[in-house]
């Protein structure tokens, strides 16, 4: 199936991941805590995911022939809420109740909290090989569904993500896509300096896996990158995407500082002054 775009739908899938930053910044506000800039910056790719490449029924979350996302760096939910409730998964107003007491919207997602969540995560390295037991059972199963694993560039540094990547370039999980959020930055500091990680391109090719760099923050180059990997054979695909943390707060932004703290009431005001400002300049190139 093409998932190709037009000029059109670019324009509207920018407009919805202007909304979505939007929708992070006034949860995180409301819920005083909180990660900021990994939502930000990988919310053009959950607008990519959830508005145009996944195929998915949000009325039917259980629908057995849907693609599956999981989510391993759970921490950057804030993104996968707001993408969720725009796309009819449950009403936007409940976005105010992140990280509440009894709310579905956890710190983390709960699989069992919230339809359409695939796994429950938290603790960091997990995610791919979750990943990789549903592109198994998708391969038993006779099904043509694909699994999508987003990770963080900073989780890369847990040794249970390398010997699952050893066991799906094994396998030759071909309806496994991995997208890493290569951000550079961890609650810590930057990566290369608490812990370097390249060459990540030369390490997932050496185990067997197709690598798709990519600029992350473009939604169109995304997309064509899925159309790659969704074409390749015989191997799994990681695609390395590039983002900006902090994506369209400019005092958020390439700020490790920002990846695990809230705004305050003050800054979020000024976040939302600033994407409500973008969001008038992708509508003015509409008209």
């Amino acid at each position: 199936m093409s998932i190709d775009l037009t000029d059109e739908q670019i324009i509207d899938l920018e407009e919805k991941a202007n909304t979505i930053r939007e929708l992070i910044i006034s949860s995180l506000v409301e819920a005083g805590s909180g990660h900021s800039a990994g939502p930000l910056g990988m919310a053009d790719i959950f607008t990519a995911l959830y508005f145009h490449i996944l195929n998915h029924d949000p009325q039917n979350p259980e629908w057995e022939d849907r693609d599956r996302l999981i989510l391993s760096n759970g921490h950057i939910c804030p993104v996968r809420y707001a993408a969720m409730a725009l796309a009819g998964y449950f009403p936007v107003e409940e976005l105010k109740t992140l990280r509440k007491i009894n709310s579905r919207l956890q710190g983390h997602p709960h699989r069992t909290a919230l339809p359409g969540l695939e796994t429950t995560s938290g603790p960091l390295g997990e995610g791919l090989s979750q990943a990789i037991g549903v592109a198994l059972a998708a391969r038993l199963d006779q099904k043509r569904y694909t699994v999508y694993c987003l990770t963080s560039d900073g989780e890369h540094q847990e040794g249970n993500t390398w010997e699952a990547a050893m066991f799906a370039g094994k396998h030759k999980l071909h309806n496994l896509i991995q997208v890493m959020d290569r951000n550079h930055i961890q609650i810590d500091g930057f990566t290369e300096q608490v812990m370097p990680l390249e060459p990540l391109r030369d390490k997932y090719r050496a185990f067997g896996w197709e690598v798709i760099e990519v600029d992350g923050n473009n939604i169109h180059a995304f997309v064509d990158a899925v159309n790659q990997a969704k074409a390749t054979q015989e191997k799994p695909v990681l695609i390395l995407a590039h983002t900006i943390p902090g994506e369209g707060v400019d005092f958020m932004e390439n700020d490790f500082h920002w990846h695990g703290t809230p705004p305050n009431p003050e800054q979020a005001k000024k976040a939302l002054a600033e994407l409500r400002t973008l969001g008038g300049k992708i509508v003015s190139e509409q008209e």
